[in-house]
């Protein structure tokens, strides 16, 4: 079985979600498609144009405080490191979103994501930028100059838009958002209720 994972490299739980899934996999045999979207657009397409996150802060789970404190709680309950990067870390989402899917059409999309989330939200970094972006690329053994011309590539570009829209069309509202036999779970708290529906016997 094969769930479609989308999923925004700035998102906190985004991150979290991420760390739980090889152990999903290997409870349930099901096989995540991890695929990066620009969640400005996807989250803005849910609101009407606009932005939760507008202004100097956000309200209710949008404020960058509750998220923070919630984030560090979520990572203390799955024994990961997190590291707030809000105000202390200089990143483009754009930037990280074209460099997942430039490593996914090099056929390392799982193992690249996994090392430019760690750079976001668990090393102590200044920036992650596109030095950073190439540096992950070679740890994960990509060739660097291969994916430097992959992530100026326009087709790039269309790949994550498509991917962006494919998400939106599948009701896709925020990251990280799980869809499997067209059912979709979203939030890095729904993945109780994902495992629940993939050890259920038959289709759900």
């Amino acid at each position: 079985m094969i769930a479609d994972f989308y999923f925004g490299v700035g998102s906190r739980y985004s991150y979290l979600a991420s760390t739980q899934l090889a152990a999903l996999e290997a409870e349930t045999g099901v096989k995540f498609n991890w695929l990066a979207v620009d969640s400005a657009q996807l989250i803005a397409a849910a609101h009407g144009g606009r932005s939760p996150f507008a202004g100097t802060n956000g309200s209710g789970q949008y404020d960058w405080g509750y998220r923070q404190k919630d984030a560090e709680a979520w990572a203390a309950f799955y024994g990961v490191p997190f590291r707030e990067p809000h105000g202390r870390l200089a990143l483009d989402p754009n930037l990280l979103s074209l460099a997942c899917t430039a490593a996914r059409g090099l056929g390392v999309a799982e193992a690249y994501a996994h090392a430019l989330l760690r750079a976001v939200f668990a090393d102590d970094l200044p920036a992650v930028d596109r030095a950073v972006c190439i540096a992950c690329a070679s740890r994960v053994g990509l060739d660097r100059d291969a994916f430097a011309t992959a992530l100026d590539d326009e087709n790039t570009w269309k790949e994550r838009e498509r991917v962006t829209a494919k998400a939106i069309e599948q009701g896709a509202f925020g990251v990280p958002t799980f869809v499997v036999n067209q059912r979709l779970f979203w939030g890095n708290d729904r993945i109780v209720l994902l495992r629940h529906a993939l050890l259920q016997t038959g289709p759900f």
